[in-house]
C-alpha cells in the first residue's frame, strides 16, 4: 500500500469539499455555470469535469441546462422589473452587467419561452407519475413527446432532484422470448422491486407537444350519454338471448358507427358507468330510447346492469386516461349540422375487419381430439409450408437480410415445435358472433360462405367433438340481413342455443373458427352434446357462500390450465362420456369463477376431479401426462447465456450463476421461464406413446431439425463491411432511409407500452385458451400495439419503412452499415424485404412453391385451395404444375 497525499480541489472545486456538497448544493446557478465554463477554458473536457463533480456526463449536461434555464428566467424577471420602473435597455444592461442586445433577448417573450419548455415537460412527466405511478421514459419518448433528447433528459433530472426515481427493468416480448429494457420514472421512494412486481402498471405518457414542449395535448375525455337514452333489456325479457349486444338507433350522429355495421365498443354513461359489448343498428327502438343494452342479468337497477368506470385505486377518482380498463383503438367522431367536428360517444375496441385473419392454424387442443389421419395431413402441410419458407429465405442475395430472416425463421420453428400448430383447413377464418334469434338450431348466417354448405364452429377453450356444432349456411334470413350486411367481412349470425353449445359463448365480442366441412374420410368429426352437460348452469349450481374468498385472476389461469390439460389427456387416453362431462362441468365453473364469484372448490369435490387426475394423469393433484398437454407447460430454468454451435446450429446454454437472497435469507438461484417442449432434445421424451402423440412428436422433431439447419446457415453468414464510396454515391438514398428510420423509431415508447399492455391482455386470454397458438398471440399483441398507438391520435400510428427500389440499390451496394440496416429491417414489412431481395428474374412460383403445390394436390387439395394457401391465382398454380 503506497502513501500518497492528494489535493482535494479542482476539478472537484477549490476548497476541502466537492462541488454541490453544501447544505444547499449549486445554490447560485450563475456560479455553477461560470465554474463549468471556467474549467472548459482551462482545457478540461466534460468527462473530466463530470468525474470531478462525482456525476455522469449526462447528469452534468442536464444540470448545466437546468441552471441556464433558471438563470435566464431569473434574469428575464429582473429585466422586466427594471423595464417596468422606466429603465432603458442600455440602463438595464449596465445594471445587470450585460450588453443591450442581451437585454432585448431577455425581454423577448418568444425567447424567454424557451426556458419554460423544459419546466413544462417536467410538469407533464410529474403529473403522469402522480396519476399512474410508473411511466415509461425510455428511448424514443422524446420523439413521442415532440421534444429534444436533451430537453427530456433535463426534465427527468429536474424531477430526480426532487426525489423521483428512475429504474430500468426488463419485460418479455410476446412471441419472441426476447426481453426489452424499459426506463421507468417512479415516485420518490420507489424501489426496483416495486416496479418489477407491477410491470403491467407501467404507463405511457398520454400527452404530446406540437411546439417543442411549450404546450401539450392529450386524448379527449370520453363523451358520456345520458342513462335516460339507454334501455336495459334484462335476461327474462329476452336479454339473455342477446347477452352483450348493444343496439343503436340508426341515424343518430353521436352514436353512429360511421361506415361500419358492427363494432366492439365501450360507451360511457352518466360519467359513472359504461356499456361493453358488440354494437349493431336496430330499426325496432322504443320511443325516446337510442340505445338498448342486452344482459342476462335480472333484478338489478339500470346502472347496476352496467360496469362502473375504472377509478384510480389511490385517489378513488375516475381514471379518464383509461376509464374502461382497456385500450381503445379509436374515438369515433362526427360532423354536426354546423359543420363542426365533435367527439362521439362511441369508443371502438375492434371494428369490422379486425377479426377475419385471427386464426391461421389449428391448435393441438382441437386437432388432437380428431382422427389421427386429419392431424397427420394438416401437420404435414404445416411443415411443408415452413420448408418452403426456408428455401425462399436461403435464396436471398443480401447476406445481412438473409442472416436476419434465417434467425427469425429459426426462432419461429422452435416455437412451432413447442406449440405444434397444424395448417389451417381451406377457407378457415375467425368470425365474431352476433345473435339472430330467427335462425334454427342447425343454421348460421355467414355471407362469406356459400348458401347451403356445411360449416363447423370451433371456440376455445375446446372440450371436444361434443362442443362442435355443424351448421348449414342460410344467407336468406331476413333478420340477419338487417343486422349483418352481405358485405360483412368477419361477422356471422347464430342463435343463443348454438352459442351455449360453444363453451357458453356470449355476444360481447366472442369469436369462433368457421370451417367449411366437406363429407369424406378427413371431415371434422362432431358428436351430440353430452347428456351430463344438458341444462347445466355453473352460476346457478355453484354460487358463492357468505364470506367465501374471491378467485384471483392468477388462480383462475392456473386452475383453467389444469382442467384443460386434464380434458386433453382424458380424451387422448379414451375416457368415457360421463368422465369427460365431469371434467367439462368443472371447467365451466372455473372459467366463470372469477367473474361471477363461483364456488369452484365445491365443483372440484362434486365432480371428483381428484379421481380423474389419478386415473388419467397418475397423480391426485393432476399434472400434464401427454405430449399434447406437456409441451407448452412452463418450466423454470436457471438464467443462462445462449450461443449457437456453428457445426450443428443447435442452441448451447451456459449458466449465468445469478443468485439472490430471498425473504428468509436463503441464497436462491435466479431462474427464467421456458417450456418443457423447449427443454428436450426430442418431443418423444414427453410422449406417453399414444398414436396421436407419435404423429405430433415426429412433426415437432422435424421442425427442430429445420430450426437448427437455419441457425447453422445464419451463424456462418458474414456481413460485408459498409462501402464509404457507395455511401457518397447514394447519399440521397441513405439520407432518405435515415429519415424514415427516425420516423419509425418515434413509435418506440408506444411499442414498449403496447408490449406491457399486450402481456397483461394475453395473460387474460390464455386463461380462457391455455393452448393459444403463436398466430393468435401475435394477433393479440398487434391489436394491443394498435390501441396503444391510437391513444395519441389518428396520426400517431407507427409508420413502417417503405424501401424504394433505388434505396434498395443503395443497401445492396453497401451504402448502409450493418447496424443501421438491422434497425431498418426491424421496421420494414418482411414480405417487401423478400420481394426486393429475391433475384429479379425469380418466377412467381419458385421451385419450392411448385413442390409444395404438387404435394398438396397429391393429398387431395383442390387447385383453388392450393392457390389460397400459396397466395397466388388458381391459373398460376395450374400453369406451374401443368
Amino acid at each position: 500500500m503506497s502513501d500518497e497525499l492528494m489535493h482535494y480541489g479542482t476539478p472537484r472545486h477549490s476548497g476541502r469539499y466537492p462541488w454541490g456538497s453544501g447544505e444547499n448544493p449549486y445554490q447560485r446557478n450563475k456560479n455553477f455555470i461560470g465554474y463549468v465554463n471556467d474549467l472548459k477554458k482551462k482545457g478540461l473536457t466534460e468527462v473530466q469535469i463530470a468525474r470531478g463533480m462525482g456525476m455522469t456526463t449526462k447528469q452534468l449536461r442536464a444540470k448545466y441546462s437546468i441552471a441556464k434555464d433558471e438563470k435566464r428566467m431569473d434574469d428575464a424577471a429582473m429585466a422586466a422589473r427594471l423595464k417596468a420602473k422606466g429603465y432603458s435597455n442600455v440602463a438595464i444592461g449596465k445594471r445587470m452587467g450585460i450588453n443591450e442586445s442581451s437585454v432585448r433577448s431577455l425581454l423577448n417573450p418568444s425567447i424567454q419561452k424557451r426556458a419554460e419548455a423544459t419546466t413544462a415537460t417536467a410538469k407533464v412527466l410529474e403529473e403522469n407519475v402522480k396519476k399512474k405511478g410508473y411511466i415509461d421514459v425510455g428511448t424514443g419518448t422524446e420523439n413521442y413527446l415532440g421534444v429534444s433528447k436533451d430537453k427530456l433528459d433535463t426534465s427527468i433530472e429536474m424531477l430526480k432532484e426532487k426525489g423521483y426515481k428512475v429504474h430500468n427493468i426488463k419485460t418479455e416480448q410476446l412471441g419472441t422470448g426476447q426481453f426489452t429494457t424499459i426506463k421507468v420514472l417512479c415516485p420518490p421512494g420507489t424501489t426496483l422491486k416495486d416496479v418489477s412486481q407491477n410491470r403491467d402498471k407501467i404507463g405511457s405518457i398520454a400527452e404530446w407537444s406540437n411546439d417543442g414542449g411549450y404546450t401539450y395535448e392529450t386524448l379527449q375525455k370520453p363523451k358520456s350519454v345520458s342513462s335516460g337514452r339507454v334501455m336495459v333489456r334484462y335476461g327474462s325479457e329476452g336479454g339473455k338471448d342477446k347477452d352483450g349486444v348493444i343496439e343503436l338507433r340508426r341515424g343518430v350522429d353521436d352514436i353512429s358507427l360511421g361506415n361500419a355495421t358492427y363494432a366492439q365498443v365501450r360507451i360511457a354513461v352518466d360519467d359513472s358507468h359504461y356499456l361493453k359489448g358488440m354494437a349493431v343498428y336496430s330499426d325496432n327502438m322504443p320511443k325516446g330510447v337510442d340505445i338498448i343494452f342486452n344482459t342476462n342479468k335480472d333484478g338489478v337497477s339500470k346502472l347496476d346492469a352496467m360496469k362502473p368506470l375504472k377509478a384510480n385505486k389511490t385517489t378513488g377518482e375516475i381514471d379518464w386516461d383509461n376509464p374502461f380498463g382497456a385500450s381503445i383503438k379509436r374515438q369515433q367522431k362526427y360532423v354536426d349540422k354546423d359543420g363542426k367536428e365533435k367527439l362521439s360517444s362511441i369508443n371502438i375496441v375492434n371494428e369490422e375487419g379486425d377479426w377475419e385473419n385471427w386464426k391461421k392454424s389449428l391448435s393441438t387442443q382441437m386437432l388432437s381430439k380428431q382422427q389421427p389421419a386429419l392431424a397427420q395431413k394438416q401437420l404435414t402441410l404445416a411443415y411443408e409450408a415452413k420448408k418452403s419458407q426456408y428455401d425462399e429465405i436461403s435464396s436471398l442475395t443480401n447476406p445481412v437480410v438473409r442472416k436476419k430472416l434465417l434467425e427469425s425463421f429459426a426462432d419461429s420453428c422452435d416455437a412451432s415445435a413447442v406449440h405444434m400448430e397444424a395448417a389451417a383447413l381451406p377457407r378457415q377464418a375467425s368470425h365474431v358472433i352476433l345473435p339472430i334469434s330467427s335462425l334454427k338450431d342447425n343454421e348460421i348466417y355467414a355471407p362469406r360462405y356459400k348458401d347451403g354448405e356445411k360449416v363447423v364452429l370451433i371456440r376455445y377453450p375446446h372440450g371436444g367433438k361434443f362442443e362442435i356444432p355443424e351448421l348449414t349456411v342460410n344467407n336468406r334470413n331476413k333478420e340477419a340481413k338487417g343486422v349483418i350486411t352481405n358485405q360483412a367481412k368477419d361477422a356471422v349470425g347464430i342463435n343463443s342455443k348454438v352459442a351455449e353449445r360453444l363453451s357458453g359463448a356470449d355476444f360481447d365480442g366472442d369469436t369462433v373458427l368457421v370451417i367449411p366441412n366437406k363429407k369424406g374420410p378427413l371431415a371434422i368429426k362432431t358428436s351430440p352434446p353430452l347428456d351430463g352437460l344438458k341444462d347445466f348452469d355453473p352460476k346457478a349450481s355453484y354460487p358463492a357462500y357468505e364470506g367465501m374468498p374471491k378467485m384471483s385472476s392468477r388462480t383462475k389461469g392456473i386452475e383453467m390450465g389444469k382442467v384443460s390439460n386434464l380434458i386433453t389427456d382424458m380424451t387422448i387416453k379414451g375416457a368415457n362420456d360421463d368422465e369427460i362431462a365431469r371434467a367439462v362441468r368443472h371447467s365451466m365453473v372455473v372459467i366463470d369463477a372469477e367473474k361471477h364469484h363461483l364456488n369452484y372448490r365445491q365443483s372440484y369435490i362434486d365432480n371428483n376431479i381428484k379421481e380423474l387426475n389419478e386415473k388419467y394423469q397418475g397423480k391426485p393433484d393432476g399434472g400434464a401426462s401427454t405430449l399434447i398437454s406437456r409441451s407448452t407447460a412452463e418450466q423454470r430454468v436457471p438464467t443462462r447465456r445462449e450461443y449457437v454451435d456453428k457445426e450443428t446450429g443447435e442452441k448451447i446454454y451456459t449458466p449465468k450463476n445469478d443468485t439472490y437472497i430471498d425473504k428468509k435469507g436463503n441464497v436462491v438461484v435466479r431462474t427464467t421461464k421456458s417450456t418443457k417442449g423447449a427443454e428436450v432434445k426430442s418431443a418423444f421424451e414427453l410422449s406417453s406413446g399414444f398414436p396421436i402423440e407419435v404423429i405430433y412428436a415426429k412433426h415437432s422433431d422435424k421442425l427442430r431439425d429445420l430450426a437448427n439447419q437455419a441457425r447453422k446457415q445464419a451463424v456462418n453468414t458474414q456481413a460485408p463491411p459498409a462501402s464509404p464510396s457507395a455511401k457518397k454515391t447514394y447519399a440521397t438514398e441513405v439520407s432518405s432511409l435515415l429519415s424514415k428510420l427516425n420516423i419509425a423509431q418515434k413509435n418506440a415508447p408506444l411499442e414498449r407500452q403496447a408490449q406491457l399492455l399486450a402481456n397483461a391482455e394475453v395473460r387474460a386470454k390464455k386463461e380462457a385458451d391455455p393452448n393459444m397458438d403463436n398466430d393468435d398471440l401475435k394477433k393479440i399483441k398487434n391489436q394491443a400495439l394498435t390501441r396503444a398507438r391510437a391513444r395519441v391520435g389518428a396520426n400517431k400510428k407507427k409508420v413502417m419503412i417503405d424501401i424504394t427500389d433505388k434505396e434498395w440499390e443503395a443497401i445492396q451496394s453497401g451504402a448502409v452499415s450493418k447496424t443501421v440496416l438491422s434497425k431498418i429491417l426491424n421496421n420494414t414489412d418482411e414480405d417487401r424485404v423478400k420481394q426486393l431481395a429475391m433475384p429479379k428474374d425469380k418466377p412467381t412460383m419458385t421451385t419450392a412453391r411448385i413442390s409444395r403445390a404438387k404435394s398438396m394436390l397429391a393429398k387431395g387439395c383442390t387447385i383453388a385451395e392450393v392457390a389460397e394457401a400459396l397466395g397466388v391465382s388458381p391459373s398460376t398454380v395450374s400453369r406451374a404444375v401443368g
